[in-house]
């Protein structure tokens, strides 16, 4: 009879198989399960993917800052400097943006319109537009998986629960085999959903955190860019500190002469 007891119980769960693992829970869950798995695994691909491409955008232009912070303003006239920008850079945007402001203010017949009004609005309008790139292109979806998945991961775990009190319905008594099935297929789905949802919170409030910094950065450019054209070029930010001339080395004080060796006087 023991015999076959554990010949029974090794038919039924093979040597090195866990029946409680992720895919015999899904396989239990039917395609409610499933469905609730794959779009969290979705979710989870998109939010990595938005978070590698928005910081590869990001970099570009942090490392276009430190080029314009280096060299732009060591430049004979803007558009001589607008050439050396690389092209469809945001800071290339500002710059070719003001100088056409500039040109059309020119051509103006309503003289009531100031200079400096019509190109702070014109660089109003290209800071805007280089603003809504960076916090478009996926950011919202991020917000959306942050705020949803954890509810998703619930939803699978209300159907896991139901599905465990029928089988102790069915079954008559509440026993463990009967619910570690249901009980851990639920436990699984809300881990999923806070696995989704935790890295896409981060990943927004990282990436917002550098959409500020760079935000910050172009609205000091275009505020040196807009001194620099109603100056007519006389005003300009300075790209480095000249370096400090080095003092001289104070001289050593003279020793005196030992009182054997003092000279004779004439």
């Amino acid at each position: 009879m023991l015999i076959q007891l554990m010949a029974a119980a090794g038919a039924a769960a093979p040597a090195g198989e866990n029946p409680y693992g992720l895919v015999p829970a899904l396989q239990q869950g039917g395609i409610i399960a499933w469905a609730t798995f794959v779009i969290l695994v979705v979710m989870s691909v998109f939010s990595f993917y938005i978070l590698f491409t928005k910081l590869y955008e990001q970099q570009r232009i942090l490392n276009q800052t430190r080029r314009v912070r280096a060299s732009f303003w060591n430049l004979t006239n803007l558009k001589d400097g607008a050439a050396k920008l690389e092209k469809n850079s945001a800071y290339r945007q500002i710059v070719d943006d003001a100088i056409a402001a500039q040109e059309q203010h020119a051509k103006l017949t309503d003289s009531s319109i100031e200079a400096h009004d019509w190109m702070d609005a014109a660089l109003g309008r290209s800071r805007a537009l280089v603003s809504s790139s960076l916090e478009g292109g996926g950011l919202p979806f991020l917000a959306t998986v942050g705020a949803t998945a954890p509810f998703i991961g619930l939803f699978g775990t209300v159907v896991g629960i139901y599905r465990a009190l029928i089988k102790i319905g069915l079954a008559g008594q509440a026993s463990i085999d009967a619910v570690a099935g249901p009980v851990g297929e639920a436990l699984i789905m809300t881990a999923l959903g806070l696995v989704v949802a935790v890295p896409a919170v981060l990943a927004y409030n990282w990436l917002q955190r550098r959409n500020k910094v760079i935000a910050e950065d172009l609205a000091g450019f275009a505020s040196d860019v807009q001194s620099y054209l109603s100056s007519s070029g006389n005003v300009r930010p300075v790209a480095a500190k000249a370096a400090a001339p080095a003092r001289p080395a104070a001289a050593a004080p003279a020793r005196p002469a030992a009182p054997g060796n003092t000279p004779p006087k004439a």
